[in-house]
Order: structure tokens, then C-alpha cells, then sequence
């Protein structure tokens, strides 16, 4: 039976003289259908273009599709109008994914949500997703369909896509395929015939997987693969030797993304292409047993005269008359099938895909810096790494270092005027000192010495009165002086001229005296002071220091600073150029905070991609600058530097002028 609904999938028609109803279910597409009115039928009005129908096979409900193509035959033989229809699945392709849409390291129903989230009408909803990986998916200017279909590619394991259309907004699963069989299609019971081929020139067992880019920026496995480009299937190349083929999809931007894509597809293509074309009859409405209803996605058992018992999935089934011949089933069977045909579709879709995709172009940069450095302050380049490059090819520096430069020349004045001022401010606070008693041991200097030389001195006593007479010498020896003698007593009188000399005895004794005096008289005396010489010498000496206590203090003073009147004025210029004369022992190079193992005064075509800061897959980080420094370690420079990096950037930034 037939349903017509509207597009708020209101029933609006119930085609009964509907005929040649069949349908075509494939695993994991677009399901078909198809079927005819008279074309004199009323309801032909009913059946619009894009307006939905539902087809049900007895008490089994087959899905909701939409027309597509109307077709209408009108001659003597035929009148009736054909209508093609798709699954509402296909609604999915009404949504596009404009220009690039990335996501890194999401859960699998994540990124489903994601897509969904995109459509423009929400028919659908996320269901029941049996399988949760995380990779890396982009896509750029593709249907919504497609990009979700492209959602499990990378699996390892079998996948199947259902659905539920019975209820509002439609529900979209992704589970585990059945892996036991539970169904049967055997010779002499419902088994009517079959076709059996094997083909084995689409077979490959080593594969080398290209991703995103061209030429040596083309994106490989290596990174991820142990340095090596391809995969292979060690069993399969020692039964059959290699059978290898380059795989391509350009949409594929991170490599372990892109290898398990082709591991995948290995699994797939390591064996000859096996196909099974069956054509059974359903008897289940006979015997009434779910072994013997055949459907899409279910595992069968194949029991077959002269053939090993097989278990194989049935990957199509098609009806082609729902009501002339309810019992007719067409079926595909095995894995290969499947996987043959969806990877072919998927291959043509990647292709359409690569058309719209923007590449992008490699890029040669360059940044020169010649300028005066020395240990406190480098020269530094900051190299722009875009998020939207590929690969970065290369980044190599060349410099070499000469003697500091300096340039002087004088500077027009304008003159100043500073009024007078006065500070007040007081020392830090000190903290005070004791000084214990103690004594310092010292001597004079050296002092020169002097020699005074021989003086006289005159000197005349004063006047005595009256009679007297003075003794000048007394000899009181046994033996009286001769004559000789006192001749020079006598020789030697005269004093002053008043007297003269007497020698006479007194009591044995002989005296020397004055006589006859008159009274007054003095005494004149002459004395002589020898000279004295006084050597060079020093005085020694020793000082007591007692002991001295300086307590806490601060000191307050007060600065005055005068007022200062500085007039306009102009220095002379001086042009030249000074060198210094001193070249640095070695120099310090750092890239990305990193210092490298080259420190001559010059180097040629360093490659700085090793000390680039990298991210936790080991490749250069995006969207930031690098910095590169350099700095002489001990004397002041002149560097010349130049840094060349080549990048293979993508298309993704721009504005339409």
C-alpha cells in the first residue's frame, strides 16, 4: 500500500490502483522505489513533485520516500505516469557545509551532532550511535549527506546506517552490524538461483595513501607509519606477491586519519572481489518463520550443492513488483559487494569534492635585520606561521657579525629655565656602633737634624760697695808657687784698672786677690757657648683610643638648589662613523625561547626547523610567530642576519572584492 502525504507529512491520498510497486535497499545508502498510476486515476493530482509517500509490503512497513522524477507515458499501447522515488534520507542533501568546516578529536556522536545541528529544515535526530572514535574530519563546500556518510570511513570495524521514519523528526542510528546469521537461503527450500563471480584485478595489498596538497607538500602516512609511505598486507603479498596502488583523497588533512582510512580499505582490497547475485523466493509468509525472511543487513547462511556452507551479510535487496509477485526477491550478497560499490561511490564523491577544495601555493618569505646588539639586548625576528599552512617546508638563517657601529651628531637646544628649590630629607636611619677601647703604637716622623755653631756671651755684674777685697784663688799646697807662676798670676791681673794683682801667703797658703781697692767696682765676664750638632731622629710614642658608643641616629639636612637659566643654544653636528674595536667571543642564538648549538660569528643556511615549538603530535605550531634572537655573549656587535622559510598555505582566508 501507497500513503501521499504533504510536506508536514499529513496523509493526503491512499493510492489504491497503484502497480508495479518494488523498492531497493542497499547497506549503508539511499534506498529506492518505484511505481505507476493510471494515468486516468484522480490521484495522479495527489502525487506532487518532492511531497512524500509510504510503502508498506503486506504488514511490513518498507519507509518513507520522496518523488523525484514523474514520468508519463501516453500512446495506444500505455497511459499511466511512473514515479521514481528516493528515501527521505536523501533530505540530508538539501543542506550544504559552505566553505570549510574542521573537527579535531571529537567522540563519533559529536560529530554527528555537529552535522545535524547544520541542517536548514531539522528532519533529523541523532539516535543510538554503537561505535565512538575520535579522529580528525574536515570538509569544505560538500552536502551534509555526504559528510556524514564520510563519518565511520576511518573505521576498522563493520558499521551500518538505520532509521527510523515513523516518527517526527526522523531518527538516524549508527550501530554494529549483525555478526551471527539469522537467516537461510538453501538449495531445494527458497533458493531459485545464483551467480557467483571472483574478480582479481581490483585486488591490492599494499596501499600508499596521499592526503591533502600536491607535490612534496602532499600529505602522507610517514609521520605516523614509521617513516614508511605505504601499507601492506604481509599475508597476502607472500601468497600472490605485491599488488599496490596510490590511494588519494585530497579532503583528508591528518595523517592518522588518513591511515586508517587505508587501512580500511586494505581490508577490503587484500582479497579478490568475490560477488554474489542470488535470486530467492520469501516463503516466510508460507512458513511463518523469521529464519526465512531475507532482509538488508542481515547475516545468511548460504547451504548450497557443491559449495562450503557460507556465512555472508546481504548487502542489497530489491523487490521488483510488490503486488504482481510478493514472493520475488533479488539479493546482493557479502561484504565485497558492499564495499566495492560504496567505495567506488565514495571515491566519485571524493573526486567532486576535490574540485571545490581549495589547495593553496607555496610561499618563499624572507626577513632581513642588520643592527647594533650587545648582551642585554639581541636582535629579534618574529616569523609569522600561519594557521592556514600545510607544511612548512623549510626555515633556515644565515648572518654574520662585524664591529659595533655608532653614529653621533649634535641636537638643537631649546633652553631651559629652573626656578630655585630646597629638598629636606634626613639620612636612612643608621644603626648605631660600639667601638672598644684600644691603643695605637706610633712614632714622629723623621725630623732632619741641625748644628748651631760657637757664640759668646758678654755680661758685666753690678756695683758693689765699699772696702773689700776678693779672693780669686787660694793655694793651699805644702809647696809654696814658684816665681814662673806668679809671673802668670801676675800677667793675668787687671781687672778693671782700680787694683792690681797681689800674691801673698795667708796662714801657709798662697791666695790670689785684689788690693787696694776704693770701694765700688763690677765685674765684667766673657762666656763662650761651644756650637751643638743635632743628628736626624724620630720620637716614639703610644696613644690610648678609649672606647666610643655611637647610639641609633639619623641625620637631618637641607639642599638648596638654585635657580638655573639655561638659554637656548645649539651644539655643532659632528658626522662620521665609530667603530668599536672589539669583536665578541662567540654569540648566543635562540629559536622559540631555545637556545641552538651554533654560537660562530657566522653561519650559513641553519636549519631551524628542529628547535620550532612543536605540539603534542610533534608538528610546528600554527597561528603564532616564531622569535628568533640573537645576542653577542661579552662585547658589543653589528649582526646582519636573514631568515628564509618556505610555507605551502591553504586558500581559506580572503575577502570577495
Amino acid at each position: 500500500m501507497i500513503k501521499v502525504l504533504d510536506l508536514q507529512r499529513n496523509v493526503t491520498a491512499i493510492l489504491e490502483n497503484a502497480y508495479a510497486i518494488g523498492y531497493e535497499k542497499v547497506s549503508n545508502q539511499i534506498w529506492s522505489a518505484s511505481f505507476s498510476l493510471p494515468l486516468n486515476d484522480p490521484k495522479v493530482k495527489k502525487v506532487e513533485l518532492l511531497k512524500y509517500v509510504e510503502i508498506s509490503d503486506g504488514n511490513e512497513y518498507i519507509g518513507l520516500f520522496r518523488i523525484i522524477p514523474k514520468k508519463t507515458l501516453k500512446n495506444e499501447s500505455t497511459q499511466e505516469v511512473n514515479f521514481q522515488c528516493e528515501h527521505v534520507l536523501a533530505t540530508l542533501l538539501n543542506s550544504t557545509l559552505f566553505k570549510y568546516h574542521q573537527l579535531t578529536n571529537y567522540y563519533t556522536k559529536e560529530v554527528l551532532q555537529y552535522l545535524l545541528d547544520r541542517q536548514k529544515e531539522k528532519h533529523w535526530k541523532i539516535g543510538t550511535v554503537e561505535i565512538s572514535r575520535r579522529f580528525s574530519y574536515n570538509w569544505e563546500n560538500e552536502n551534509l549527506l555526504s559528510a556524514i556518510f564520510s563519518v565511520p570511513k576511518p573505521f576498522d570495524e563493520q558499521y551500518r546506517w538505520t532509521w527510523d521514519t515513523t516518527s517526527y523528526p526522523w531518527t538516524l542510528n549508527l550501530v554494529k552490524p549483525e555478526m551471527e546469521p539469522t537467516c537461510r537461503i538453501r538449495e531445494k527450500h527458497n533458493l531459485v538461483g545464483f551467480e557467483l563471480e571472483e574478480n582479481p584485478m581490483s585486488m591490492y595489498n599494499r596501499i600508499y595513501p596521499l592526503g591533502y596538497g600536491e607535490g612534496v607538500n602532499q600529505l602522507t602516512i610517514e609521520s605516523v607509519n614509521n617513516k614508511i609511505p605505504y601499507i601492506e598486507d604481509a599475508q597476502s603479498v607472500a601468497e600472490n606477491e605485491v599488488f599496490e596502488t596510490v590511494w588519494v583523497d585530497r579532503t583528508i588533512k591528518n595523517p592518522s586519519t588518513l591511515k586508517a582510512n587505508a587501512l580500511a580499505l586494505l581490508k577490503k582490497w587484500k582479497e579478490p572481489i568475490v560477488t554474489w547475485s542470488v535470486t530467492a523466493a520469501d516463503v516466510s509468509t508460507i512458513t511463518k518463520t523469521p529464519i526465512d525472511k531475507l532482509k538488508e543487513g542481515k547475516v545468511v547462511r548460504l547451504q548450497i550443492d557443491g559449495f562450503p556452507e557460507t556465512d555472508l551479510r546481504i548487502m542489497k535487496e530489491s523487490k521488483p513488483d510488490i503486488k504482481g509477485s510478493p514472493w520475488d526477491v533479488q539479493l546482493e550478497i557479502g561484504n565485497i559487494t558492499e564495499d566495492l560499490s560504496t567505495t567506488q561511490s565514495d571515491l566519485e564523491r571524493r573526486q567532486q569534492i576535490n574540485d571545490l577544495v581549495a589547495q593553496g601555493a607555496t610561499n618563499i618569505l624572507n626577513s632581513d635585520r642588520v643592527d647594533n646588539a650587545d648582551p642585554e639586548h639581541p636582535i629579534k625576528f618574529r616569523v609569522r606561521i600561519p594557521e592556514e599552512a600545510v607544511n612548512i617546508n623549510y626555515m633556515e638563517l644565515t648572518y654574520e657579525t662585524d664591529n659595533f657601529r655608532g653614529y653621533t651628531r649634535g641636537m638643537k637646544a631649546g633652553g631651559a629655565y629652573i626656578k630655585e628649590s630646597q629638598v629636606e630629607s634626613k639620612s636612612t636611619e643608621g644603626g648605631g656602633a660600639y667601638v672598644r677601647e684600644s691603643q695605637v703604637e706610633a712614632k714622629t716622623t723623621s725630623a732632619g737634624g741641625a748644628y748651631t755653631k760657637d757664640s759668646t756671651i758678654e755680661a758685666t755684674s753690678t756695683a758693689a760697695g765699699g772696702d773689700h777685697r776678693h779672693r780669686m784663688f787660694r793655694y793651699g799646697g805644702e809647696t809654696p808657687p814658684s816665681d814662673e807662676d806668679l809671673s802668670i798670676f801676675s800677667a793675668t791681673a787687671a781687672l778693671d784698672g782700680s787694683g792690681a794683682v797681689s800674691i801673698a801667703a795667708r796662714g801657709g797658703n798662697m791666695d790670689l786677690y785684689t788690693d787696694t781697692s776704693s770701694g765700688d767696682h763690677t765685674h765684667q765676664v766673657n762666656i763662650t757657648i761651644p756650637g751643638i750638632n743635632i743628628e736626624p731622629h724620630t720620637h716614639g710614642f703610644s696613644v690610648t683610643i678609649p672606647a666610643i658608643n655611637i647610639p641609633e641616629h639619623t641625620h637631618n639636612f637641607s639642599v638648596t638648589i638654585p635657580a638655573i637659566d639655561i638659554p637656548p643654544h645649539t651644539h655643532e653636528q659632528e658626522y662620521g662613523i665609530y667603530e668599536h674595536d672589539t669583536l665578541p667571543s662567540k654569540l648566543e642564538i635562540k629559536v622559540d625561547g631555545t637556545i641552538i648549538p651554533f654560537d660562530a660569528l657566522e653561519g650559513e643556511n641553519i636549519d631551524l626547523l628542529p628547535y620550532l615549538a612543536k605540539d603534542s603530535e610533534g608538528r610546528v605550531q600554527r597561528n603564532r610567530f616564531a622569535e628568533i634572537e640573537i645576542r653577542p655573549v661579552d662585547e658589543l656587535a653589528q649582526i646582519s642576519a636573514t631568515v628564509i622559510w618556505g610555507l605551502f598555505i591553504q586558500s581559506r582566508k580572503g575577502t570577495v572584492v
